[in-house]
Protein backbone atom coordinates (compact mmCIF):
# COMPACT_ATOMS: atom_id res chain seq x y z
CA UNK A 1 0.00 0.00 0.00
CA UNK A 2 1.04 3.40 -0.81
CA UNK A 3 2.10 5.14 1.93
CA UNK A 4 -0.56 8.46 0.55
CA UNK A 5 -3.16 5.97 1.00
CA UNK A 6 -2.44 4.38 4.26
CA UNK A 7 -2.36 8.07 5.40
CA UNK A 8 -5.41 8.89 4.30
CA UNK A 9 -7.45 5.77 4.80
CA UNK A 10 -6.30 6.73 8.49
CA UNK A 11 -7.48 9.96 8.47
CA UNK A 12 -11.25 9.46 7.27
CA UNK A 13 -11.33 6.57 9.69
CA UNK A 14 -10.58 9.54 12.77
CA UNK A 15 -13.07 11.89 11.04
CA UNK A 16 -15.74 9.17 10.30
CA UNK A 17 -18.75 9.73 12.86
CA UNK A 18 -18.81 8.22 16.14
CA UNK A 19 -21.51 6.00 15.57
CA UNK A 20 -20.33 4.45 12.41
CA UNK A 21 -18.71 1.35 13.05
CA UNK A 22 -16.86 0.65 9.57
CA UNK A 23 -14.41 -2.08 9.29
CA UNK A 24 -10.80 -0.53 8.66
CA UNK A 25 -9.57 -3.60 7.28
CA UNK A 26 -12.09 -3.10 4.21
CA UNK A 27 -11.83 0.50 3.64
CA UNK A 28 -8.05 1.06 4.01
CA UNK A 29 -7.73 -1.35 0.76
CA UNK A 30 -10.52 -0.16 -1.37
CA UNK A 31 -8.57 2.85 -0.90
CA UNK A 32 -5.56 1.87 -1.88
CA UNK A 33 -7.69 0.11 -5.15
CA UNK A 34 -8.57 4.12 -5.61
CA UNK A 35 -5.86 5.47 -5.71
CA UNK A 36 -4.62 2.97 -8.28
CA UNK A 37 -7.20 3.59 -10.54
CA UNK A 38 -5.92 7.12 -10.57
CA UNK A 39 -2.75 6.41 -11.54
CA UNK A 40 -4.08 3.78 -14.38
CA UNK A 41 -6.16 7.37 -15.51
CA UNK A 42 -9.38 5.75 -14.41
CA UNK A 43 -11.62 7.54 -12.31
CA UNK A 44 -13.11 5.11 -10.39
CA UNK A 45 -13.74 1.68 -10.08
CA UNK A 46 -16.34 -0.36 -11.36
CA UNK A 47 -18.22 -2.00 -9.28
CA UNK A 48 -19.99 -4.62 -11.52
CA UNK A 49 -16.11 -5.72 -12.77
CA UNK A 50 -13.95 -8.07 -10.53
CA UNK A 51 -12.35 -7.13 -7.30
CA UNK A 52 -9.56 -5.04 -8.25
CA UNK A 53 -6.31 -6.08 -7.19
CA UNK A 54 -5.36 -6.60 -3.31
CA UNK A 55 -9.55 -6.47 -2.47
CA UNK A 56 -11.53 -9.65 -1.35
CA UNK A 57 -13.68 -10.90 -4.19
CA UNK A 58 -16.20 -12.71 -1.91
CA UNK A 59 -16.59 -9.18 -0.32
CA UNK A 60 -16.83 -7.38 -3.12
CA UNK A 61 -18.69 -4.93 -3.60
CA UNK A 62 -21.50 -5.32 -1.04
CA UNK A 63 -19.35 -5.77 2.45
CA UNK A 64 -17.16 -2.58 0.78
CA UNK A 65 -20.03 -0.51 0.31
CA UNK A 66 -21.83 -1.27 3.14
CA UNK A 67 -18.48 -0.31 5.22
CA UNK A 68 -18.08 3.09 3.32
CA UNK A 69 -21.63 3.71 4.03
CA UNK A 70 -21.17 2.98 7.46
CA UNK A 71 -17.76 5.29 8.03
CA UNK A 72 -19.75 8.54 6.72
CA UNK A 73 -17.23 8.63 3.78
CA UNK A 74 -20.16 7.66 0.97
CA UNK A 75 -22.85 9.61 -0.67
CA UNK A 76 -24.73 9.02 -3.75
CA UNK A 77 -24.26 10.92 -6.99
CA UNK A 78 -28.39 12.02 -6.76
CA UNK A 79 -27.93 12.89 -3.32
CA UNK A 80 -24.70 15.07 -3.96
CA UNK A 81 -26.71 16.96 -7.23
CA UNK A 82 -29.32 18.06 -4.43
CA UNK A 83 -27.27 19.01 -1.91
CA UNK A 84 -23.79 19.84 -2.31
CA UNK A 85 -23.02 20.92 1.40
CA UNK A 86 -22.48 17.30 2.28
CA UNK A 87 -18.74 16.12 3.28
CA UNK A 88 -18.87 12.64 2.03
CA UNK A 89 -15.57 12.39 -0.64
CA UNK A 90 -16.86 9.54 -2.22
CA UNK A 91 -19.17 9.17 -4.91
CA UNK A 92 -21.27 6.27 -5.87
CA UNK A 93 -22.91 7.03 -9.47
CA UNK A 94 -24.70 3.41 -10.52
CA UNK A 95 -21.82 0.91 -10.92
CA UNK A 96 -19.14 3.51 -10.61
CA UNK A 97 -17.23 4.19 -7.38
CA UNK A 98 -14.82 7.71 -7.77
CA UNK A 99 -13.29 10.20 -5.69
CA UNK A 100 -15.87 13.34 -5.17
CA UNK A 101 -13.29 15.66 -6.95
CA UNK A 102 -13.02 13.48 -9.50
CA UNK A 103 -17.15 12.75 -9.73
CA UNK A 104 -17.96 16.65 -9.45
CA UNK A 105 -15.27 17.20 -12.75
CA UNK A 106 -16.97 14.31 -14.83
CA UNK A 107 -20.31 15.77 -14.37
CA UNK A 108 -19.85 19.20 -14.88
CA UNK A 109 -18.32 18.21 -18.45
CA UNK A 110 -20.76 15.71 -19.26
CA UNK A 111 -23.55 18.41 -18.66
CA UNK A 112 -22.10 20.84 -20.61
CA UNK A 113 -21.47 18.67 -23.48
CA UNK A 114 -24.87 17.28 -23.23
CA UNK A 115 -26.45 20.49 -23.48
CA UNK A 116 -24.22 21.30 -26.30
CA UNK A 117 -25.37 18.81 -28.04
CA UNK A 118 -29.38 19.02 -27.48
CA UNK A 119 -29.22 23.33 -27.76
CA UNK A 120 -30.07 24.71 -31.22
CA UNK A 121 -27.30 26.44 -33.73
CA UNK A 122 -26.73 30.08 -31.99
CA UNK A 123 -27.33 31.83 -35.92
CA UNK A 124 -29.95 29.47 -37.35
CA UNK A 125 -29.57 29.09 -41.01
CA UNK A 126 -32.65 28.71 -43.62
CA UNK A 127 -33.54 25.40 -44.42
CA UNK A 128 -33.24 25.39 -47.73
CA UNK A 129 -29.79 26.49 -47.75
CA UNK A 130 -28.85 24.02 -45.26
CA UNK A 131 -29.99 21.29 -47.49
CA UNK A 132 -28.32 22.67 -50.29
CA UNK A 133 -24.97 22.80 -48.30
CA UNK A 134 -25.60 19.32 -47.30
CA UNK A 135 -26.45 17.76 -50.60
CA UNK A 136 -22.86 20.10 -52.01
CA UNK A 137 -20.58 18.56 -49.64
CA UNK A 138 -22.23 14.85 -49.47
CA UNK A 139 -21.49 13.82 -53.44
CA UNK A 140 -20.14 10.17 -53.19
CA UNK A 141 -20.86 9.69 -49.44
CA UNK A 142 -22.31 7.06 -47.98
CA UNK A 143 -25.83 7.64 -45.56
CA UNK A 144 -23.69 7.96 -42.30
CA UNK A 145 -21.23 9.90 -43.74
CA UNK A 146 -24.10 12.15 -44.70
CA UNK A 147 -25.45 11.85 -41.42
CA UNK A 148 -22.35 13.49 -39.90
CA UNK A 149 -22.30 16.25 -42.06
CA UNK A 150 -26.04 16.91 -41.47
CA UNK A 151 -25.31 16.82 -37.93
CA UNK A 152 -22.93 19.70 -37.97
CA UNK A 153 -25.06 22.02 -39.43
CA UNK A 154 -27.92 21.05 -37.16
CA UNK A 155 -25.96 20.77 -33.81
CA UNK A 156 -23.36 22.91 -31.54
CA UNK A 157 -21.39 19.79 -30.54
CA UNK A 158 -20.65 16.98 -33.11
CA UNK A 159 -19.07 13.35 -31.94
CA UNK A 160 -17.53 11.86 -34.73
CA UNK A 161 -15.99 7.91 -33.96
CA UNK A 162 -14.64 5.30 -35.85
CA UNK A 163 -12.04 3.28 -36.63
CA UNK A 164 -9.04 3.27 -39.00
CA UNK A 165 -9.74 3.57 -42.38
CA UNK A 166 -13.58 4.27 -42.25
CA UNK A 167 -12.74 8.16 -43.45
CA UNK A 168 -13.14 10.18 -40.67
CA UNK A 169 -10.46 12.85 -42.10
CA UNK A 170 -12.45 12.67 -45.67
CA UNK A 171 -15.51 13.23 -43.10
CA UNK A 172 -14.63 16.42 -41.52
CA UNK A 173 -13.21 17.89 -44.71
CA UNK A 174 -17.24 17.44 -46.29
CA UNK A 175 -18.37 18.24 -42.91
CA UNK A 176 -16.52 21.47 -42.61
CA UNK A 177 -17.05 22.64 -46.42
CA UNK A 178 -20.71 22.54 -45.68
CA UNK A 179 -20.45 24.61 -42.51
CA UNK A 180 -18.53 27.69 -44.47
CA UNK A 181 -20.38 27.23 -47.59
CA UNK A 182 -23.21 28.26 -45.29
CA UNK A 183 -20.75 30.61 -43.23
CA UNK A 184 -17.73 31.72 -45.07
CA UNK A 185 -16.93 33.99 -42.55
CA UNK A 186 -16.68 30.96 -39.93
CA UNK A 187 -13.75 30.80 -37.81
CA UNK A 188 -12.59 27.45 -37.73
CA UNK A 189 -9.69 26.23 -35.77
CA UNK A 190 -8.10 22.49 -35.88
CA UNK A 191 -6.53 21.18 -32.61
CA UNK A 192 -5.02 17.63 -31.50
CA UNK A 193 -3.90 16.71 -28.10
CA UNK A 194 -0.30 16.07 -29.58
CA UNK A 195 2.07 17.61 -31.96
CA UNK A 196 2.17 15.20 -34.52
CA UNK A 197 -1.67 14.19 -34.05
CA UNK A 198 -2.33 18.08 -34.99
CA UNK A 199 0.12 17.95 -37.97
CA UNK A 200 -1.51 14.78 -39.30
CA UNK A 201 -4.62 16.67 -39.18
CA UNK A 202 -3.46 19.74 -40.60
CA UNK A 203 -1.94 17.35 -43.64
CA UNK A 204 -5.29 15.63 -44.01
CA UNK A 205 -7.26 19.07 -45.11
CA UNK A 206 -4.69 20.71 -46.55
CA UNK A 207 -6.54 21.83 -49.26
CA UNK A 208 -7.95 23.57 -47.01
CA UNK A 209 -4.83 26.04 -46.28
CA UNK A 210 -6.31 29.19 -44.61
CA UNK A 211 -7.50 27.08 -41.38
CA UNK A 212 -4.72 27.42 -38.44
CA UNK A 213 -4.09 23.98 -36.34
CA UNK A 214 -2.36 23.25 -32.95
CA UNK A 215 -1.90 21.40 -30.33
CA UNK A 216 -4.54 21.74 -27.36
CA UNK A 217 -2.26 23.21 -24.74
CA UNK A 218 -0.86 25.70 -27.73
CA UNK A 219 -4.57 26.61 -28.18
CA UNK A 220 -5.18 27.28 -24.71
CA UNK A 221 -1.67 29.17 -24.20
CA UNK A 222 -0.86 26.82 -21.20
CA UNK A 223 1.32 28.53 -18.51
CA UNK A 224 3.21 25.37 -17.02
CA UNK A 225 0.61 22.64 -15.24
CA UNK A 226 -3.09 22.79 -15.28
CA UNK A 227 -3.11 26.60 -15.82
CA UNK A 228 -3.72 28.51 -19.30
CA UNK A 229 -4.56 31.85 -20.47
CA UNK A 230 -7.69 31.00 -22.39
CA UNK A 231 -10.53 30.56 -20.12
CA UNK A 232 -14.16 31.96 -19.10
CA UNK A 233 -12.68 35.47 -18.55
CA UNK A 234 -10.15 35.02 -22.02
CA UNK A 235 -12.25 32.47 -24.18
CA UNK A 236 -10.75 31.58 -27.25
CA UNK A 237 -11.77 33.32 -30.43
CA UNK A 238 -13.32 31.05 -32.74
CA UNK A 239 -16.83 29.64 -33.75
CA UNK A 240 -16.15 26.09 -34.50
CA UNK A 241 -13.34 23.91 -33.06
CA UNK A 242 -12.18 20.86 -34.57
CA UNK A 243 -10.56 18.39 -32.02
CA UNK A 244 -9.13 15.12 -33.89
CA UNK A 245 -7.49 11.93 -31.64
CA UNK A 246 -10.39 12.53 -28.97
CA UNK A 247 -9.71 9.17 -26.86
CA UNK A 248 -6.22 11.12 -25.65
CA UNK A 249 -8.01 13.88 -24.00
CA UNK A 250 -8.02 13.76 -20.51
CA UNK A 251 -10.76 15.11 -18.06
CA UNK A 252 -8.87 18.34 -16.67
CA UNK A 253 -7.91 19.01 -20.26
CA UNK A 254 -11.48 18.77 -21.56
CA UNK A 255 -12.96 20.55 -18.79
CA UNK A 256 -10.13 23.52 -19.68
CA UNK A 257 -10.87 23.36 -22.96
CA UNK A 258 -14.68 23.65 -22.21
CA UNK A 259 -14.14 26.94 -19.59
CA UNK A 260 -12.32 28.42 -22.38
CA UNK A 261 -14.93 28.19 -25.09
CA UNK A 262 -16.83 31.07 -26.31
CA UNK A 263 -20.52 30.01 -25.36
CA UNK A 264 -21.47 30.48 -29.14
CA UNK A 265 -18.39 28.11 -30.27
CA UNK A 266 -19.42 25.17 -31.75
CA UNK A 267 -17.27 21.64 -31.37
CA UNK A 268 -16.61 18.93 -33.54
CA UNK A 269 -14.93 16.36 -31.88
CA UNK A 270 -13.21 13.22 -34.00
CA UNK A 271 -12.00 9.70 -32.03
CA UNK A 272 -11.55 6.20 -32.19
CA UNK A 273 -13.22 4.59 -29.19
CA UNK A 274 -10.86 1.48 -29.47
CA UNK A 275 -7.44 3.41 -29.02
CA UNK A 276 -5.81 3.61 -25.61
CA UNK A 277 -7.76 6.22 -22.92
CA UNK A 278 -4.87 9.34 -22.01
CA UNK A 279 -2.24 8.89 -20.25
CA UNK A 280 -3.83 11.81 -17.47
CA UNK A 281 -6.85 10.66 -15.21
CA UNK A 282 -10.28 10.30 -17.24
CA UNK A 283 -11.05 9.28 -20.79
CA UNK A 284 -13.46 11.39 -21.88
CA UNK A 285 -13.90 9.73 -25.26
CA UNK A 286 -15.10 6.08 -22.79
CA UNK A 287 -17.32 8.36 -21.27
CA UNK A 288 -19.44 9.97 -23.52
CA UNK A 289 -19.75 6.58 -25.35
CA UNK A 290 -21.37 4.98 -22.34
CA UNK A 291 -25.21 3.91 -23.39
CA UNK A 292 -26.50 6.39 -20.73
CA UNK A 293 -24.47 9.45 -21.99
CA UNK A 294 -24.73 8.24 -25.70
CA UNK A 295 -28.35 8.34 -25.57
CA UNK A 296 -28.45 11.97 -24.26
CA UNK A 297 -26.26 12.97 -27.02
CA UNK A 298 -28.68 11.72 -29.40
CA UNK A 299 -28.08 12.28 -32.84
CA UNK A 300 -25.07 14.97 -32.09
CA UNK A 301 -23.09 11.52 -32.06
CA UNK A 302 -22.43 9.83 -35.34
CA UNK A 303 -20.01 6.93 -35.64
CA UNK A 304 -18.49 5.24 -39.10
CA UNK A 305 -18.10 1.87 -39.24
CA UNK A 306 -17.54 1.12 -43.16
CA UNK A 307 -14.40 0.95 -43.66
CA UNK A 308 -12.82 1.92 -47.28
CA UNK A 309 -9.25 1.60 -46.42
CA UNK A 310 -8.39 -2.23 -46.46
CA UNK A 311 -5.84 -3.02 -44.52
CA UNK A 312 -5.50 -6.57 -44.40
CA UNK A 313 -4.31 -8.71 -41.60
CA UNK A 314 -3.71 -5.72 -39.66
CA UNK A 315 -6.89 -4.25 -39.97
CA UNK A 316 -8.71 -7.96 -39.40
CA UNK A 317 -6.46 -8.67 -36.12
CA UNK A 318 -6.61 -5.23 -34.99
CA UNK A 319 -10.30 -5.52 -35.34
CA UNK A 320 -10.30 -8.76 -33.38
CA UNK A 321 -7.97 -7.29 -30.33
CA UNK A 322 -10.38 -4.48 -30.11
CA UNK A 323 -13.51 -6.50 -29.59
CA UNK A 324 -11.41 -8.74 -26.99
CA UNK A 325 -13.87 -8.45 -23.60
CA UNK A 326 -11.13 -8.12 -20.89
CA UNK A 327 -7.65 -7.79 -19.48
CA UNK A 328 -5.63 -10.84 -19.69
CA UNK A 329 -2.05 -11.67 -18.62
CA UNK A 330 -1.60 -13.02 -22.64
CA UNK A 331 -1.89 -10.10 -24.63
CA UNK A 332 -2.71 -12.31 -27.35
CA UNK A 333 -5.39 -14.51 -25.62
CA UNK A 334 -8.47 -15.09 -28.34
CA UNK A 335 -6.06 -14.53 -31.27
CA UNK A 336 -3.27 -16.91 -31.79
CA UNK A 337 -6.22 -19.10 -34.22
CA UNK A 338 -6.54 -16.12 -36.12
CA UNK A 339 -2.65 -15.79 -35.96
CA UNK A 340 -1.82 -19.29 -37.06
CA UNK A 341 -3.91 -18.74 -39.95
CA UNK A 342 -2.20 -15.38 -41.51
CA UNK A 343 -1.02 -15.94 -45.68
CA UNK A 344 2.30 -15.80 -46.40
CA UNK A 345 1.95 -12.08 -47.83
CA UNK A 346 -0.06 -10.90 -45.35
CA UNK A 347 1.30 -7.65 -44.50
CA UNK A 348 1.37 -8.80 -40.75
CA UNK A 349 3.69 -11.10 -39.56
CA UNK A 350 3.67 -12.68 -36.57
CA UNK A 351 6.83 -13.99 -34.87
CA UNK A 352 7.46 -16.07 -31.69
CA UNK A 353 10.97 -15.65 -29.66
CA UNK A 354 11.97 -16.04 -25.94
CA UNK A 355 12.02 -13.12 -24.09
CA UNK A 356 15.38 -13.53 -22.85
CA UNK A 357 17.10 -10.90 -25.42
CA UNK A 358 15.70 -8.68 -28.07
CA UNK A 359 15.00 -10.61 -31.15
CA UNK A 360 16.90 -10.18 -34.74
CA UNK A 361 14.28 -9.49 -36.66
CA UNK A 362 13.37 -6.28 -34.74
CA UNK A 363 17.21 -5.17 -34.35
CA UNK A 364 18.64 -5.32 -38.05
CA UNK A 365 15.35 -3.62 -39.65
CA UNK A 366 15.79 -0.77 -37.10
CA UNK A 367 19.65 -0.57 -37.42
CA UNK A 368 18.73 -0.87 -41.08
CA UNK A 369 16.37 2.22 -40.16
CA UNK A 370 19.14 3.78 -38.43
CA UNK A 371 22.05 3.52 -40.83
CA UNK A 372 19.61 5.25 -43.65
CA UNK A 373 18.73 8.24 -41.25
CA UNK A 374 22.38 8.82 -40.32
CA UNK A 375 23.25 8.93 -44.07
CA UNK A 376 20.20 11.36 -45.03
CA UNK A 377 21.50 13.65 -42.14
CA UNK A 378 24.92 13.48 -43.45
CA UNK A 379 23.89 14.72 -47.01
CA UNK A 380 22.41 17.44 -46.12
CA UNK A 381 22.95 21.02 -48.18
CA UNK A 382 23.27 23.71 -46.02
CA UNK A 383 22.62 27.49 -47.06
CA UNK A 384 24.01 29.85 -45.11
CA UNK A 385 22.84 30.02 -41.29
CA UNK A 386 19.22 30.10 -42.07
CA UNK A 387 16.52 28.38 -43.39
CA UNK A 388 16.11 24.69 -43.70
CA UNK A 389 18.15 22.60 -45.76
CA UNK A 390 18.09 20.38 -49.11
CA UNK A 391 17.29 17.38 -48.13
CA UNK A 392 15.18 17.99 -45.01
CA UNK A 393 12.46 16.50 -46.46
CA UNK A 394 13.46 13.16 -46.60
CA UNK A 395 15.68 13.09 -43.82
CA UNK A 396 12.19 13.67 -41.98
CA UNK A 397 9.96 11.22 -44.19
CA UNK A 398 12.46 8.47 -43.37
CA UNK A 399 11.43 9.09 -39.64
CA UNK A 400 7.97 7.71 -40.24
CA UNK A 401 9.39 5.10 -42.29
CA UNK A 402 9.51 2.34 -39.35
CA UNK A 403 9.11 2.54 -35.40
CA UNK A 404 9.68 0.04 -32.89
CA UNK A 405 6.68 0.40 -30.46
CA UNK A 406 6.42 -1.21 -27.00
CA UNK A 407 3.80 -1.24 -24.16
CA UNK A 408 6.44 -0.71 -21.35
CA UNK A 409 9.69 1.69 -21.17
CA UNK A 410 11.34 -1.07 -18.61
CA UNK A 411 12.16 -5.05 -18.79
CA UNK A 412 13.76 -6.93 -21.29
CA UNK A 413 11.66 -5.63 -24.48
CA UNK A 414 11.19 -2.06 -23.34
CA UNK A 415 12.20 0.93 -25.33
CA UNK A 416 14.71 1.44 -22.85
CA UNK A 417 17.15 -1.52 -23.91
CA UNK A 418 16.07 -1.04 -27.15
CA UNK A 419 18.13 2.29 -26.96
CA UNK A 420 20.67 0.51 -25.47
CA UNK A 421 21.08 -2.09 -28.02
CA UNK A 422 20.59 0.83 -30.90
CA UNK A 423 22.50 3.44 -28.79
CA UNK A 424 25.36 1.70 -26.77
CA UNK A 425 26.28 3.66 -23.69
CA UNK A 426 25.17 7.25 -25.44
CA UNK A 427 21.73 5.98 -24.71
CA UNK A 428 21.99 7.82 -21.45
CA UNK A 429 24.20 10.39 -22.27
CA UNK A 430 23.65 13.84 -23.33
CA UNK A 431 21.36 14.52 -26.62
CA UNK A 432 24.32 15.96 -28.34
CA UNK A 433 26.34 12.99 -28.44
CA UNK A 434 24.10 10.60 -29.79
CA UNK A 435 24.64 9.84 -33.01
CA UNK A 436 23.84 11.62 -36.10
CA UNK A 437 20.23 10.94 -37.91
CA UNK A 438 18.41 9.50 -34.04
CA UNK A 439 15.43 10.84 -33.85
CA UNK A 440 14.90 12.99 -30.97
CA UNK A 441 11.05 13.41 -28.50
CA UNK A 442 10.54 16.18 -27.10
CA UNK A 443 8.70 14.97 -23.77
CA UNK A 444 7.68 18.95 -22.43
CA UNK A 445 4.73 21.38 -23.84
CA UNK A 446 7.16 24.15 -24.22
CA UNK A 447 4.88 26.95 -25.70
CA UNK A 448 7.56 29.43 -25.74
CA UNK A 449 9.34 27.33 -28.24
CA UNK A 450 5.75 26.19 -30.41
CA UNK A 451 6.79 22.84 -29.27
CA UNK A 452 4.16 20.07 -27.70
CA UNK A 453 5.45 16.97 -25.79
CA UNK A 454 5.56 14.15 -28.37
CA UNK A 455 6.74 16.11 -30.65
CA UNK A 456 9.85 14.30 -32.80
CA UNK A 457 12.84 15.56 -34.90
CA UNK A 458 16.45 14.85 -35.59
CA UNK A 459 19.77 15.04 -34.84
CA UNK A 460 21.52 16.85 -37.48
CA UNK A 461 25.02 18.94 -37.69
CA UNK A 462 26.12 22.43 -39.21
CA UNK A 463 29.20 23.19 -39.50
CA UNK A 464 30.75 21.29 -36.38
CA UNK A 465 27.36 22.06 -34.60
CA UNK A 466 25.32 19.91 -33.14
CA UNK A 467 21.45 20.72 -33.82
CA UNK A 468 17.93 18.97 -33.59
CA UNK A 469 15.47 19.58 -36.96
CA UNK A 470 11.93 19.59 -36.24
CA UNK A 471 9.05 19.46 -38.55
CA UNK A 472 8.95 22.47 -40.98
CA UNK A 473 12.39 23.08 -40.96
CA UNK A 474 13.02 24.55 -37.42
CA UNK A 475 16.56 24.27 -35.96
CA UNK A 476 16.76 23.57 -32.23
CA UNK A 477 19.84 23.89 -30.33
CA UNK A 478 19.94 20.76 -27.74
CA UNK A 479 20.00 22.98 -24.63
CA UNK A 480 16.32 24.05 -25.46
CA UNK A 481 15.63 20.17 -25.45
CA UNK A 482 16.06 19.07 -22.17
CA UNK A 483 14.52 15.82 -20.87
CA UNK A 484 14.48 14.42 -24.45
CA UNK A 485 14.80 11.00 -25.70
CA UNK A 486 15.40 9.13 -28.19
CA UNK A 487 13.09 7.72 -30.48
CA UNK A 488 13.88 4.58 -32.70
CA UNK A 489 11.37 2.93 -30.37
CA UNK A 490 8.28 4.52 -28.36
CA UNK A 491 5.94 3.45 -25.93
CA UNK A 492 2.34 2.56 -27.26
CA UNK A 493 1.45 5.62 -25.39
CA UNK A 494 3.52 7.55 -26.87
CA UNK A 495 2.97 6.94 -30.58
CA UNK A 496 -0.69 7.61 -30.62
CA UNK A 497 -1.43 10.33 -33.16
CA UNK A 498 1.13 9.26 -35.50
CA UNK A 499 1.26 6.52 -38.24
CA UNK A 500 3.98 4.72 -39.56
CA UNK A 501 5.34 2.91 -42.76
CA UNK A 502 6.08 -0.44 -40.69
CA UNK A 503 5.72 -0.99 -37.32
CA UNK A 504 7.84 -3.69 -35.20
CA UNK A 505 5.47 -4.50 -32.22
CA UNK A 506 6.73 -6.08 -29.04
CA UNK A 507 4.26 -7.44 -26.91
CA UNK A 508 5.89 -8.80 -23.31
CA UNK A 509 3.38 -10.64 -21.16
CA UNK A 510 1.52 -7.85 -18.06
CA UNK A 511 -0.25 -9.06 -15.20
CA UNK A 512 -3.03 -7.27 -17.11
CA UNK A 513 -2.86 -6.61 -20.36
CA UNK A 514 -5.65 -3.46 -21.96
CA UNK A 515 -6.57 -4.84 -25.53
CA UNK A 516 -6.40 -1.54 -26.37
CA UNK A 517 -2.51 -1.51 -26.43
CA UNK A 518 -2.30 -3.74 -28.77
CA UNK A 519 -5.44 -2.73 -30.94
CA UNK A 520 -3.23 1.09 -30.80
CA UNK A 521 0.02 -0.42 -31.43
CA UNK A 522 -1.36 -2.29 -34.84
CA UNK A 523 -3.31 0.93 -36.23
CA UNK A 524 -0.02 2.94 -36.21
CA UNK A 525 1.18 1.19 -39.55
CA UNK A 526 0.40 2.26 -42.70
CA UNK A 527 1.57 -0.91 -44.60
CA UNK A 528 3.44 -3.76 -42.87
CA UNK A 529 3.56 -5.11 -38.76
CA UNK A 530 5.45 -7.21 -37.13
CA UNK A 531 4.20 -8.70 -34.21
CA UNK A 532 6.64 -9.63 -31.72
CA UNK A 533 5.64 -11.78 -28.91
CA UNK A 534 7.11 -14.33 -26.04
CA UNK A 535 7.46 -17.99 -27.14
CA UNK A 536 4.82 -19.81 -25.40
CA UNK A 537 7.64 -21.79 -23.21
CA UNK A 538 9.37 -18.51 -22.28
Amino acid sequence: MSSLAAALADTLQRRRPASAEADLQLLTPLIEALFAALEQGELGLDLKAEAPDGLDQSHWPDHYLTALNASGWLVQADALRANTEVEALIVQEGRWLRWRRWQEQLSLCLDQLIHRAQAPLPHAQPSAAIHRAIAAASAGLDGTQQEAVAALLQHPLVVLLGGPGTGKTSTVARMLAAALALEPQLRVQLAAPTGKAAARLSAALAKRPSLPCSTLHRLLEARGGSRFARQAANPLELDLLVVDELSMVDLPLMAALLEAMPPQGRLLLVGDAGQLPPVGTGAVLEELCRPAVRAQLGSAVVELTTTYRNNGAIAAIAAAARDQPTRSADPLQGLRPLLHGLEANANLRWLECPLQQLPKAVLTPLRQHQQQLQELSLALQWHGSDGEPGGAAALLAELEQLIALSPVRQGPWGVQALHRALLGPAATGPLERWPLGTPVLNRLNRPEQELANGDIGVLVEREGQRLVLMAGGRLLHPARLAGAEPALALTVHKAQGSQYGQVLLLVPPSRHADPRLLYTGLTRARQQVLLVSPSQAA
